[in-house]
């Protein structure tokens, strides 16, 4: 590998990095503040971590059914 093409991987992956960053920045400020606010302004709105594990269950169950159907 030459200088160049070192030099030219590392520009690609900060130009990755950059990327993500930014992607994850407009997340945090997209979804996740107004999120937060919400819940903040209206505590009844939130979900017990035992509703979070029950769905989290079930979506996994239905993951796994589902990869059992496209195998067989």
């Amino acid at each position: 590998m030459s200088r160049g093409d070192d030099s030219e991987m590392i520009q690609d992956g900060l130009r990755a990095m950059l990327a993500r960053d930014r992607a994850v920045e407009h997340w945090l400020v997209q979804e996740v503040g107004p999120a937060y606010d919400a819940l903040k302004a209206d505590p009844s709105r939130a979900i017990s971590t035992d509703q979070v594990r029950l769905r989290l269950g079930e979506l996994h169950q239905e993951t796994v059914l589902q990869s059992d159907f496209d195998e067989g």
